[in-house]
C-alpha cells in the first residue's frame, strides 16, 4: 500500500489567497514569515523569511459532524502549490506527528490515533491505509494538533 500525501486542494487555497473567509467566517490574517516554523499546507514547504503567508482557521472536512476538527493553519501567499505524491512532505520537520485514521463518513476510527516518529510516517500511513475500515488519514502536529496534510491510497 503506497500512501499519497495531499496538500490543501487548489480551490481552497485560491479561496483563502483571494481573501475568502476561513472556517470561522473570518478573513485570514496576513503575516510575514521570520523563517522559523511556518509550514505551508499548500506548498508543503516551510515559508521562507520575508515571504507573506496567511493564518486561518481550517476544517479539513466537507461537512460538519462531531469529528470535524477546526484549527489554525498557515498558507503561503505566493508559493507554488505542491502536487500529491508518495514522498514525505518537506514541511514535516518536527520529530513526531499525530497520525489518525478516518472512516469513509469522516469519523475518527478509534484506536488509530498515534504519535509517530517522522521517519516512520510513510510505513505507519501504509499500515493504516491497508485496513478496510480506513478511508484516509490525517497528519497533525503532535504538540498543537494542527492539521498538516491528508494521506490517501495511491
Amino acid at each position: 500500500m503506497t500512501p499519497i500525501f495531499h496538500p490543501l486542494p487548489s480551490a481552497i487555497v485560491a479561496h483563502f489567497r483571494n481573501g475568502g473567509a476561513d472556517a470561522h467566517g473570518q478573513i485570514p490574517e496576513r503575516r510575514v514569515s521570520d523563517g522559523d516554523g511556518v509550514p505551508c499546507r499548500a506548498s508543503m514547504q516551510m515559508v521562507p523569511a520575508g515571504a507573506a503567508y496567511l493564518v486561518l482557521a481550517h476544517r479539513p472536512f466537507a461537512t460538519l459532524n462531531p469529528y470535524a476538527e477546526t484549527g489554525p493553519i498557515f498558507v503561503s501567499q505566493d508559493m507554488p502549490l505542491a502536487q500529491p505524491g508518495p514522498d514525505l512532505p518537506a514541511f514535516l520537520v518536527s520529530p513526531r506527528y499525530i497520525l489518525r485514521g478516518y472512516s469513509a463518513d469522516d469519523r475518527i476510527v478509534y484506536g488509530t490515533g498515534a504519535i509517530v516518529e517522522t521517519g516512520d510516517l510513510i510505513a505507519a500511513s501504509a499500515a493504516l491505509l491497508a485496513r478496510d475500515d480506513i478511508a484516509y488519514a490525517h497528519i497533525r502536529s503532535a504538540t498543537n494538533n494542527c492539521f498538516h496534510c491528508r494521506v490517501e491510497r495511491a
